[in-house]
């Protein structure tokens, strides 16, 4: 556990903002183009689609962590049904897609930085690494999970957010959603919901965190589904109103900024000012507290014999240092040379399949309102379908590298655990 936080320190309040921080932490800053992009003036029901799979997996989630009473997510869920060998497979995909996850919100915040400040290419890809260089220093030092100051920096990320939302509907043209390009049928909005689905990640981030929760079968619930409800709703209101104050055209022409952009129009220098700031705290905050999980992630999953003894290394401030520069370096790596869309979708894909998982353990392990986590599998396989199709036509280099990695996860894991040095009591079979 890091500096600065006690056990059970986490009350509802703690629990509401740091899931909702999780969430809009980078997610918006970083979809909204992409999505206008496809589904364009049904970009708002987009949102609210994946909203559907959201909600729905959080239910699962939030049941699922009170029934075992136990901090680490998917993976741990899994173990408790005796499916190590699978656990271990979804935690190897589950921190890829975390590192593709940090990746986005470090490309997220070279380009709005580079944007204000009026930098090119290359100022872009320092500002990327250096956020992750930075992040990994807090980490190490052992002050890398901060909740006041994340609460804090929530709290005024979502009144940024609400406030751009609501100037443009207060300036609401339907024209404008699809002002500049050819109008999109209906049925793009479900293709826009599956390019998207990492804005909705983080919400499950809580449950690794489950120890540190005060009365967590009482907070937890409540606290992580009225979060992810009141996400669903400011993505659509902010996907309508952005959209508006810029035009379709310029979402789309500057996707990796588009929030920058539409304040810039709405209220002119103080409006990019503003949402600069918003996004540059908003993203590293988001890289932090992703980062600050995953590495705990890895050493918990390196503890069951499932990932190199060597990552449950700590140093001397309790940190998992190694996976902390690690995950890192992936990530920054990642941030400089991958495209936008690519690390959305790709993120979305791992964590598609996540969700999935999670609400069938939810179908057979808890007492539930089965038809909530059925609906959340239904929704989430098709857009899981869509995703990976609209990948093999728009980026298939992509596609075809998170496939081979899913290849090593499923066939090459057990080898490479065999030839490395691991808590061999756990080992998988």
């Amino acid at each position: 556990m890091a500096e600065g936080q006690n056990k059970n320190s986490l009350g509802f309040a703690s629990v509401w903002s740091l899931a909702t921080g999780g969430m809009v932490g980078g997610g918006i800053y970083t979809a909204l183009g992409v999505v206008v992009a496809v589904a364009l003036q049904w970009s708002w029901l987009s949102f609210l689609i994946a909203g559907v799979v959201a909600i729905t997996s959080a239910y699962s989630y939030v049941k699922l962590a009170t029934h075992f009473e136990e901090s680490g997510g998917a993976f741990e869920y899994l173990r408790e049904i005796n499916q190590q060998g699978f656990a271990g497979g979804l935690s190897w995909m589950l921190i890829i897609g975390y590192v593709l996850t940090i990746a986005l919100y470090a490309f997220a915040f070279g380009h709005y930085i580079s944007y204000g400040m009026d930098w090119g290419t290359w100022p872009t890809r320092l500002l990327a690494i250096g956020i992750v260089g930075f992040v990994i220093g807090l980490n190490l030092m052992g002050v890398g999970k901060l909740a006041a100051v994340e609460i804090f920096i929530v709290w005024t990320n979502l009144a940024t957010l609400v406030f751009l939302a609501g100037y443009g509907l207060l300036h609401f043209d339907y024209l404008q959603l699809m002002a500049g390009v050819e109008p999109r049928s209906i049925w793009s909005a479900p293709i826009g919901a599956a390019a998207i689905f990492v804005s909705y990640e983080g919400f499950q981030l809580l449950t690794y965190e489950y120890n540190e929760i005060k009365n967590p079968k009482k907070n937890l619930s409540p606290a992580i589904l009225t979060g992810v409800a009141f996400v669903i709703v400011l993505y659509a209101l902010v996907a309508a109103g952005a959209v508006t104050l810029a035009g379709a055209l310029t979402i789309i022409t500057e996707k990796q900024v588009s929030l920058a952009v539409a304040a810039k129009e709405a209220i002119g220098i103080p409006g990019l000012v503003l949402l600069v700031t918003a996004a540059a705290f908003a993203t590293s905050a988001a890289i932090n507290s992703t980062l600050f999980s995953t590495a705990n992630l890895a050493e918990r999953v390196a503890e069951d014999g499932e990932l190199p003894k060597w990552l449950e290394h700590k140093n001397k401030n309790g940190v998992p240092d190694r996976a902390i520069i690690i995950l890192g370096i992936m990530a920054a790596l990642l941030a400089v040379t991958g495209s936008l869309s690519t690390l959305v979708e790709s993120a979305s894909l791992v964590f598609l399949f996540t969700f999935g998982t999670v609400n069938a353990i939810a179908i057979r392990e808890v007492d539930c309102q089965k038809w909530i986590p059925w609906t959340g599998i239904v929704v989430s396989a098709i857009i899981m379908i869509i995703l990976i199709l609209r990948l093999v036509l728009i980026a298939p280099v992509g596609l075809s590298i998170l496939t081979g990695l899913a290849f090593i996860v499923i066939f090459v894991r057990p080898t490479i655990l065999n030839n490395v040095q691991t808590d061999s009591d756990n080992n998988p079979s």
